[in-house]
């Protein structure tokens, strides 16, 4: 990172926990704004303003700042092993598929099982699968978890892409409201740019039409 950054940030933050001595007529540092620094709150306001500017992920540095540690060397492998092996268990017999692709987990989840045609509301008899995915989520805070919305080609590219986004967005939405960190998730809506089979078939469509959950290792 830029040093002069560095240097700035930390300026900003010694001048306003400043106050004046009221003896002396100096200014010093104020004890009350040295004990409030050591707190998760300042700690995430600091971590995502460094992140920010060192044109760091966002999220990242929010959940670093607050507190969460970061994964490193083998212990991202292991780590990323165990929260596999836990939705595998938990998603078992479900409809939801659990792939792996490098330290990155994927969780696919086809739209027919997930939602009523054409509706963006989660389907009531989907929440305990939500719910069994949100456990493990809990249980492994040192990741970042961005979900995507994808439709077959068929109607308007328009209303697909805004049909993908919604998607998206409630079970994201699902999923922050069994208290996870709001700063873990990012909402993407995809329409039909990225099918995984053929839009040419009812069977193909059928798997292009689905939200997928991609779990990211805090590095």
């Amino acid at each position: 990172m830029n040093k002069s950054i560095i240097a700035i940030t930390l300026l900003a933050f010694t001048l306003s926990a400043c106050t004046s001595n009221p003896f002396t007529g100096e200014q010093q540092i104020s004890n009350t704004a040295v004990g409030a620094g050591a707190g998760a709150g300042l700690g995430a306001g600091v971590g995502a303003l460094v992140g920010a500017a060192a044109g760091a992920d966002v999220r990242k540095a929010a959940l670093i700042g607050a507190g969460l540690g970061l994964l490193t060397g083998t212990g991202i492998g292991v780590y990323m092993d165990n929260q596999e092996a836990k939705l595998r268990q938990q998603l078992q017999g479900t409809g939801i598929s659990v792939s792996r692709v490098g330290d990155s987990i994927v969780l696919d989840m086809p739209s027919n099982v997930t939602f009523a045609t054409n509706k963006a509301d989660v389907k009531p008899q989907f929440y305990a699968t939500l719910n069994s995915v949100s456990l493990v989520f809990k249980e492994y805070k040192q990741t970042l978890i961005n979900v995507v919305g994808h439709t077959d080609s068929s109607g308007d590219a328009n209303a697909n892409f805004d049909l993908s986004r919604r998607r998206a967005a409630s079970v994201a939405q699902y999923l922050e409201a069994q208290n996870l960190d709001a700063n873990r998730f990012s909402v993407e809506g995809h329409g039909a740019s990225d099918p995984i089979a053929s839009n040419a078939t009812a069977s193909g469509k059928a798997q292009n039409r689905r939200v997928e959950i991609t779990i990211l290792p805090l590095t």
